[in-house]
């Protein structure tokens, strides 16, 4: 493991999802939403983009499993604010906790990760996630074999949850949302905009949301 999620990062991270949950729903702590059944579905998206079929050609889709680790991540860290009842800083501690097991006890077996293939870590993380169990260091691994450090998932993560934030405060909803702006996705204006911010400023989700904010066109 080379790198380490940092306390600022961490805290800009639930700062964001929380403030995500509290759009979709202001009453999200207690509507109890069944954020690791999410996280299943996601993992199961992930292993079609690996992709597992025997009888047929397929190539492994990086970009797309990168995309899925983020939106699993979302998951994850709702259902620790969840469990936390919002709390900040109980879910600080829970998210940096250094991850050093290599490990994991499931179904009467211990499951020795580094052994494993990827495929067979994204079924881990089906399972676990439908015995509702939050397993970090298996998160951990699998995004180390999507080519992803942990300064690359703030990165992107901060970015997803603030173009999300940028749909909803822009008609996402109502459907007046407007996705393709100069004759381009919203997603590939995203990728523009980060790649001119550095990611390391305390003001980047701020930073980031103005420059979408000056490039979404005015009128249609």
């Amino acid at each position: 493991m080379h790198d380490s999620l940092s306390p600022r990062q961490a805290r800009t991270m639930l700062e964001l999802q929380t403030a995500m949950n509290s759009k979709v729903d202001p009453d999200w702590l207690n509507a109890g939403y069944p954020y690791l059944r999410a996280v299943l579905v996601e993992a199961a998206e992930a292993i079609e983009h690996h992709g597992w079929k025997w009888w047929k050609k397929q190539t492994l889709d990086l970009p797309q499993l990168q995309m899925e680790v983020i939106d699993i991540w979302h998951f994850l860290v709702s259902e620790v604010l969840l469990r936390a009842r919002g709390d900040l800083e109980t879910s600080l501690n829970q998210i940096i906790q250094p991850t050093k097991s290599d490990s994991l006890l499931f179904d009467g077996r211990e499951w020795q990760l580094g052994g494993l293939s990827m495929l067979e870590k994204l079924e881990l993380l089906t399972a676990t996630a439908a015995a509702r169990r939050i397993e970090l260091p298996l998160f951990e691994h699998i995004m180390r074999d999507c080519e992803m450090s942990w300064n690359e998932l703030f990165r992107q993560y901060v970015g997803k949850n603030v173009l999300n934030f940028f749909r909803q405060d822009h008609g996402y909803k109502e459907g007046s949302y407007q996705k393709l702006w100069h004759g381009r996705e919203d997603n590939e204006h995203l990728v523009e905009a980060m790649s001119g911010l550095s990611a390391e400023t305390d003001d980047y989700p701020a930073r980031l949301y103005q420059a979408l904010l000056e490039r979404y066109p005015a009128s249609p």
